[in-house]
């Protein structure tokens, strides 16, 4: 399963999970609208590090914080692809 198709999953488990109602999840889409809250992109950010054994957000400093969904996404595939 690729990063994307691993974050949508993930993300579409939790929206369920915690009874949210999400819109298509597009690139474009701002994070404020995907009809997740804080805490769930807390969760989301937590069982995407034990699935993909990274956390993007160890390296805050260096960070800038996602503004849509694709910056989210991107996040992910970019960490994954630094040595």
């Amino acid at each position: 399963m690729s990063v994307r198709s691993t974050i949508i999953d993930e993300a579409l488990k939790i929206a369920r999970e915690q009874g949210a109602e999400t819109p298509l999840l597009t690139d474009d889409l701002p994070l404020v609208d995907t009809g997740l809250n804080s805490l769930s992109i807390s969760v989301l950010v937590v069982r995407l590090e034990e699935k993909l054994t990274m956390n993007p957000f160890d390296d805050a400093e260096n960070v800038a914080f996602p503004v849509t969904f694709g910056d989210f996404i991107r996040l992910y595939e970019e960490s994954l692809q630094r040595p």
